[in-house]
């Protein structure tokens, strides 16, 4: 696939003008519940897959994303940098890294996310399940030992492969507007629309 398509050069634009305020690795992660409801949430941007336009993002598997994912594997991220007042909408199929998985860029992938983490982040999958009832326990308990060198079976790597975006920038009057659309033969079609 095209890594320099018009979109991703706006979009790494986008991120080196606003690489000073840490919100702007936050982006929203709207998906659809089994029974057809959007469920969107933020996440954080863990990069591009190497040598793509491919949108790294993590998850627990125990987590609502990961089984609404598992459903129907489409979704929608919501990028706002407000240095630029530029907004990213970018619609796509995901792919779900987990442990098993065969495919070895995949898997690299994985474990260098994994390993870019920090202790924190790690954290954070040797907690109890997501969205259970919290049950409170002693404070011994309370503290989980983490593999830091190897991730655990429920920590999944999300891979959106981008297949519409629609850029909109907010300065301006009047304001700009673009739509990028991925093509069968994997080239993208780019049209100027009204705001």
């Amino acid at each position: 696939m095209e890594i320099t398509v018009k979109w991703r050069s706006h979009l790494q634009k986008a991120l080196h003008k606003n690489r000073s305020q840490v919100f702007s690795k936050y982006i929203q992660l709207a998906t659809i519940t089994k029974e057809g409801y959007p469920a969107n949430r933020t996440v954080v941007f863990r990069g591009f897959l190497e040598n793509s336009n491919v949108i790294q993002i993590i998850t627990d598997t125990r987590s609502e994303k990961y089984s609404h994912l598992q459903t129907n594997p489409v979704a929608e991220i919501c990028w706002y940098f407000a240095k630029t007042r530029e907004q990213f909408r970018i619609r796509g199929k995901i792919d779900l890294v987990i442990g098993n998985n065969n495919n070895l860029t995949w898997q690299k992938a994985r474990q260098n996310t994994w390993n870019n983490l920090s202790k924190n982040g790690k954290e954070q999958f040797y907690w109890d399940t997501p969205g259970e009832e919290k049950i409170e326990k002693e404070k011994e308990e309370q503290i989980p030992i983490i593999d830091e060198k190897n991730p655990p079976e429920n920590f999944c790597l999300l891979l959106l492969n981008p297949d519409k975006v629609d850029h909109l920038e907010l300065r301006g009057n009047p304001q700009n507007r673009h739509l990028y659309t991925l093509q069968d033969n994997n080239q993208w079609s780019y049209t100027v629309v009204n705001p």
